[in-house]
């Protein structure tokens, strides 16, 4: 038999307070200032990083466009948005899935791979600016599992009941 903790009821404390108040400005500001960074450095915006990225990492650097939306955390239309311009560009082509035929895989080409290995260091110090350089004292693997906590307990509404597709990892 366990023994949880029922949720505390009451007020917030000041710190608790405080806390929230910080998170919630720290979710909206830094990714707001990782995309301007990446936008002046680079001409690119962090979506589109971000795909680069999850492609370079996928098997074969090649994902299916549903799972490729899910793991950007971005509606399907916005990926299929997000993968034209790269396609423009040459850094992504579109390949018809073997397997089914109704689906299309968004695949890293080399001048995508050469791209986003030109625009990661630019990236990598505006992360180091905007977060690392503000947890010097922190505990950072206490702090990541804590951030892992909060994001297993809230359901992602595209990823959770039984039309959600197939998720990656």
């Amino acid at each position: 038999m366990t023994t949880e903790e029922p949720p505390r009821q009451g007020p917030l404390t000041a710190d608790e307070e405080a806390f929230l108040r910080a998170f919630a400005r720290t979710i909206l500001t830094v990714p707001r200032a990782l995309d301007a960074d990446l936008l002046r450095d680079q001409g690119m915006s962090m979506s589109e990083y971000t795909t680069l990225r999850l492609l370079s990492e996928a098997p074969d650097r090649r994902l299916r466009m549903n799972d490729l939306a899910v793991a950007g955390a971005l509606s399907l239309s916005g990926m299929s948005r997000i993968v034209d311009r790269l396609e423009q560009q040459g850094l992504v082509r579109r390949q018809r899935c073997p397997n089914d035929r109704r689906g299309y895989h968004a695949v890293l080409t080399d001048a995508g791979f050469d791209r986003l290995r030109q625009a990661w260091p630019a990236h990598l110090a505006s992360v180091r600016r905007h977060v690392f350089d503000h947890l010097r004292t922190a505990d950072l693997p206490a702090f990541t599992a804590a951030l892992q906590r909060f994001a297993a307990d809230v359901p992602c509404p595209e990823t959770s009941g039984p039309d959600s597709g197939s998720q990656i990892r």
